[in-house]
């Protein structure tokens, strides 16, 4: 099993920035491509931002040149860095992980942007 735990959300106002953090531990071995993604009430979760192990990135358009996702392996941690946060950009936003053909995911954290 792999435990997945995000923070770092919080409320900011339109244009300011914040970063996120998800940690996982159980049994990360073999943990692959690691990812954001967000939701809103009534809404499909979409994703945000994804990175594989050697750390190839892809962006969903509307976040490319704002959101900025890293990781370190050593810290098993993700990070998602939000710029130029725009009130649409309000969402629970939660981290994934693939690890031999599972997927994990964490309890998300609130993301809100007061115009």
């Amino acid at each position: 099993q792999v435990q997945l735990v995000e923070s770092g959300g919080g409320l900011v106002q339109a244009g300011g920035s914040l970063r996120l953090s998800c940690t996982a531990s159980g049994s990360i071995s073999g943990i692959s491509a690691m990812g954001w993604y967000r939701q809103t009430p009534g809404k499909h979760r979409e994703s945000v931002a994804t990175i594989t192990n050697s750390g190839n990135t892809n962006y969903a358009d509307p976040m490319k040149g704002r959101f900025t996702i890293s990781r370190n392996n050593a810290k098993n941690t993700v990070y998602l860095q939000m710029d130029s946060l725009k009130p649409e950009d309000t969402a629970a936003y939660y981290c994934k992980a693939h690890k031999l053909g599972l997927t994990y995911w964490g309890q998300g954290t609130q993301v809100t942007v007061s115009s």
